[in-house]
């Protein structure tokens, strides 16, 4: 599987502007399987909880905010890449010209 880490290194959606290839991401992504949907799902969940870990560890180290702050910036460099190269497959063919 090949991962884009963004939309713009996508064949079929270079020539579009971003609103619009976002769109179509969106859509693709609402055609991918329930496993799929559900692996994608837990990927994310494997990211966000570390996150309210570290919140509730502030109590006693405050160094846990910053390292929870810099788990929340990574999020979308994680997750954006495996959601794109997931609902890529989706994307039809022959996109219409605008």
């Amino acid at each position: 599987m090949k991962f884009y880490f963004s939309t713009q290194s996508i064949d079929s959606l270079r020539q579009y502007p971003l609103t619009q290839r976002m769109a179509y991401l969106d859509e693709a992504a609402k055609k991918m399987t329930i496993p799929e949907k559900t692996l994608l799902n837990v990927l994310k969940l494997i990211v966000i909880v570390p996150v309210f870990i570290l919140l509730l560890r502030v109590v006693n180290d405050w160094t846990s905010l910053l390292w929870a702050g810099l788990v929340l910036l990574l999020y979308p460099l994680l997750v954006r890449p495996i959601q794109h190269s997931m609902s890529v497959k989706y994307l039809p063919k022959v996109l219409p010209k605008e």
